[in-house]
């Protein structure tokens, strides 16, 4: 059995070291199998379209499908449309790339692995984005839960109790 490639990449990220280690399936249907289980541990999903062919982009929903399918519920996912630096050939508009993200309620960025414009930038949004939410789960488990108790308006308190004996002494 073939594995997609994988990359080791480590980024500081607000004095921190964070490794990220990224799975490169290319959108490859040999893969789609196996990438099931790598679903299921990805903190983050960069979802990646070229820009210069429309099957690519129309290919994302089923890969979203599958994210939707075998990923946790709050898996972070961005939308990646890239070869912008082959601007001649292009066939998918931003404002098409940007309604999908809408869509799916996903960051958007337009990028050239070639170039490198906009890659890192995608890199430490996905990454600062998982950051974010590890640590808001974190605060949220580790908060006790807040009781608040008030004391009953004397108002309120009088006409409930006559409320109640006039309904029991009848």
């Amino acid at each position: 059995m073939k594995f997609p490639p994988m990359a080791l990449m480590t980024v500081e990220l607000d004095g921190k070291r964070v490794k990220l280690q990224i799975w490169d399936t290319a959108g490859q249907e040999r893969f789609r199998t196996i990438t099931t289980a790598y679903y299921r541990g990805a903190m983050g999903i960069l979802l990646v379209y070229d820009v210069t062919d429309e099957s690519s982009f129309n290919n994302i929903r089923n890969w979203i499908r599958n994210i939707e399918q075998h990923a946790s519920d709050n898996v972070n996912k961005i939308l990646v449309g890239n070869k912008v630096d082959m601007d001649s050939k292009r066939v998918i508009s931003t404002a098409q790339g940007q309604k999908l993200a809408d869509e799916y309620r996903m960051q958007f960025f337009e990028t050239s692995a070639k170039t490198n414009q906009n890659v890192e930038q995608a890199f430490f949004t996905i990454a600062r984005d998982i950051k974010q939410r590890l640590t808001e789960t974190v605060t949220a488990s580790t908060e006790p839960p807040t009781i608040q108790i008030t004391r009953p308006d004397p108002d309120q308190a009088g006409a409930a109790s006559s409320r109640w004996s006039s309904c029991c002494n009848t």
